[in-house]
């Protein structure tokens, strides 16, 4: 089929400037916004649902990678609360993809010592979905290496409207006092505290297929987060692209708002 109907579009893969160092600086925390499945799979005239088949592929590498590179947390923007306005069948497919995927990729991921976490409005995922993501983090609870975790019916804004609410509440019944809450106290309340205050928010985002925005996606964390974009679709996506944006990271100045030393003796 692919013969009579090639790949319309055909990602080339991009030259990057910088040399990715796996002795340098690695983020802790690598966050993905997996976008264009969809448009990969009609680049070779199959339906969207093959896209998101492959792009599940991808994320099996992908973390292997992550993994092995010594990425201690990988967030990937799986569904978001905005995603079931999609068609039915679409959403359909999407929500069996964590049966599919946890099935056959867990043992893996018990060998790679890969521990998996899935933060979102799970409650409202089908019970075939809940009960793949249940199965998931129990069968990994006590691996110690990289968290693999999942952002699957998520929303970021309702993730801070949920926490607004949490903390009113503690502060209505006197758990809390207005004037203690802080920065901490926030991200505490949001769905990424079950980390470590080290690794809540990510050091790098990425995002494919060309689109440059965040799409709802972790808008307290990434307050300080290096920005990397590509053109490359989702199931495009491989090691190599994966270093390309660690080596970008690697080549950025974070100053967090201040200065660094060297900068500070030059004024």
């Amino acid at each position: 089929m692919l013969r009579f109907f090639p790949q319309k579009n055909k990602y080339i893969q991009e030259e990057s400037s910088f040399t990715f160092n796996s002795d340098g600086v690695i983020p802790k925390h690598v966050a993905i916004i997996m976008d264009g499945n969809g448009r990969w799979a009609q680049n070779r005239r199959l339906p969207r649902i093959a896209g998101h088949k492959e792009g599940m592929n991808t994320v099996k590498k992908i973390t292997k990678h992550a993994s092995k590179l010594g990425i201690k947390v990988l967030t990937l923007y799986a569904f978001s609360t905005e995603n079931w306005k999609r068609p039915t069948d679409e959403v359909s497919f999407l929500m069996q993809l964590p049966v599919d995927f946890f099935d056959t990729f867990v043992p893996e991921l018990i060998k790679e010592n890969v521990k998996v976490h899935v933060m979102g409005y799970k409650e409202f995922l089908p019970a075939h979905t809940q009960d793949a993501v249940e199965r998931a983090i129990e069968q990994t609870k006590n691996n110690t290496g990289m968290v693999l975790n999942f952002a699957l019916n998520y929303g970021s804004r309702a993730e801070i409207i949920t926490a607004v609410k949490e903390i009113a509440e503690k502060t209505a019944n006197n758990e809390l006092s207005p004037a203690d809450i802080t920065d901490e106290t926030i991200a505490e309340h949001l769905m990424t505290g079950f980390l470590t205050e080290e690794l809540r928010d990510p050091e790098l985002l990425i995002r494919t297929s060309g689109e440059e925005r965040i799409s709802n996606f972790l808008l307290w964390q990434i307050a300080y987060s290096e920005l990397f974009f590509t053109d490359a679709l989702w199931p495009d996506f491989n090691d190599e692209l994966l270093e390309h944006a660690l080596a970008s990271f690697q080549n950025r100045n974070r100053r967090f708002g201040g200065l660094k030393e060297t900068e500070e003796e030059e004024k």
